[in-house]
């Protein structure tokens, strides 16, 4: 019966694993931003601008509220002459319609200021979530190059699985020394314990993956193809003009100039500063009160000269004078704001150029490494093959295949490091140029 059930077990478990579930890149950005709770944050800052605007609209309009009011007197009192001074009871209800501005027209700048606000949030939405993708790039090919690495350590282990068993054979022939077997045994048991090293590390990677885009643990990644610069020129042939076409480096900062979302909400807050400096300034201008008003009164007992209904309305300028230098503070706090944003935009401005310039540069590199790389991977390959041979007709000593082997899995590791480096290379310049998003949303629609 215990059979039977581990039987099951294990038939259950390796269907569960042929049917985990297979991403791309392109799925887990979809599934990165509709789930990631970083963006729902980001998002819920627009709502919130959003609901300032609102809140603008409403100082725009006038407001009406209504009154009430009932007293209960001990007694009610007449005068000398018989005249009622005092009912005992009175009621009184009534609306009011009341509207103040300033004549400055501070409203109205409030109101632009909102609608400012909502687009910067937009803009702000639009980085996080640029931001989010590329986190989730780095997160995805760190379980590629986990997953590379122990396919690597796979391959290292049965290499020299192969070789101890050769130098037992050898021994027991008496072509080789018992140091030689030993040695076999200790630089396997080496690639073993890596081995399960490197299969640790990818079980944690893919826990941070799952963690980052808000996926179930019981997945498999599928990668593609090799980016290239010309390609990625080509990807958007909106934003690339023939006159930068030359001059890679120089187009890209182009095209960040134009693109990227942070400069463009700094942009806005410079206009947002301005606005802010002149309500701030509508505080020394009078502010002007309108109101209308409709009230009924009963008293029981009614005295003869009771009104009961009556309307009017009033107006009420208030002229400021002397507030102890607030205003003046204020209007001086907003104004150094302004050049605060100012100095953020020309900040922000050179900080990309740098950021676009040290992506591209890092995009050749990694390519030229990559290249170099490959070259050696085939050498080393070309190397170990020839040793082995030579080692089966004695031809070369284990030190010679431990060497091999060696450089062999160097140049594997060093390979695909530089090939993931690579690719995540690419979308860090898509990133300097503020296109990731766009390229992202328009592979993944």
């Amino acid at each position: 019966m215990k059979k039977i059930v581990l039987c099951v077990l294990f038939i259950f478990l390796l269907g569960a694993n042929c049917y985990a579930v297979e991403y791309s890149l392109e799925d887990l950005y979809r599934i990165a931003l509709e789930r990631s709770e970083r963006i729902k944050i980001s998002e819920e800052d627009l709502f919130i601008a959003q609901k300032g605007k609102d809140k603008a609209v409403a100082a725009l309009m006038p407001k009406l509220s209504g009154f009430g009011n009932y007293t209960r007197y001990t007694e009610d009192r007449y005068n000398s002459s018989s005249a009622l001074i005092q009912p005992e009871d009175s009621k009184s209800w009534g609306v009011r319609l009341d509207q103040s501005f300033s004549l400055s027209g501070r409203e109205l700048t409030a109101f632009n200021i909102s609608k400012g606000n909502i687009e910067k949030n937009r803009y702000d939405l639009h980085a996080v979530k640029e931001e989010y993708l590329l986190s989730v790039s780095d997160a995805f090919y760190v379980v590629m190059r986990a997953k590379k690495a122990l396919d690597i350590a796979k391959a290292n282990v049965e290499r020299l699985t192969k070789y101890r068993d050769a130098a037992a054979v050898m021994l027991k022939v008496g072509e080789l020394t018992k140091t030689a077997l030993l040695r076999a045994e200790a630089e396997l048991a080496g690639a073993q314990s890596e081995e399960i090293k490197t299969k640790n590390a990818l079980d944690l990677a893919k826990v941070v993956l799952a963690r980052i885009v808000g996926i179930t643990r019981d997945y498999n990644l599928k990668d593609s193809g090799q980016p290239s610069v010309d390609n990625l020129l080509s990807q958007e042939p909106d934003l690339v003009t023939a006159s930068c076409q030359p001059e890679p480096m120089n187009c890209f900062k182009t095209i960040a100039l134009s693109e990227r979302v942070e400069l463009k909400g700094l942009e806005l807050q410079k206009k947002i500063g301005q606005e802010q400096v002149k309500y701030t300034q509508g505080s020394y201008w009078p502010t002007l009160s309108v109101e209308g008003v409709y009230s009924r009164k009963d008293e029981d007992p009614a005295a003869s000269t009771l009104n009961r209904e009556s309307a009017y309305g009033g107006l009420k300028i208030s002229i400021p004078i002397f507030e102890g230098g607030l205003r003046t503070a204020e209007v001086k706090e907003a104004e150094a704001r302004q050049r605060q944003a100012a100095l953020l935009y020309e900040d922000k401005k050179k900080s990309i150029d740098i950021e676009v310039e040290s992506a591209y540069l890092d995009l050749i590199t990694q390519k030229g490494i990559m290249e170099k790389f490959r070259a050696q991977l085939a050498f080393a390959e070309d190397n170990y093959n020839a040793v082995s041979k030579q080692f089966k007709f004695g031809l070369a000593s284990s030190i010679d295949v431990i060497d091999a082997n060696t450089l062999l899995v160097t140049a594997e590791r060093q390979l695909a490091d530089a090939q993931y480096n690579y690719k995540l290379s690419d979308l860090r310049l898509k990133r300097a140029a503020g296109i990731l998003l766009k390229t992202a949303e328009s592979k993944i629609k």
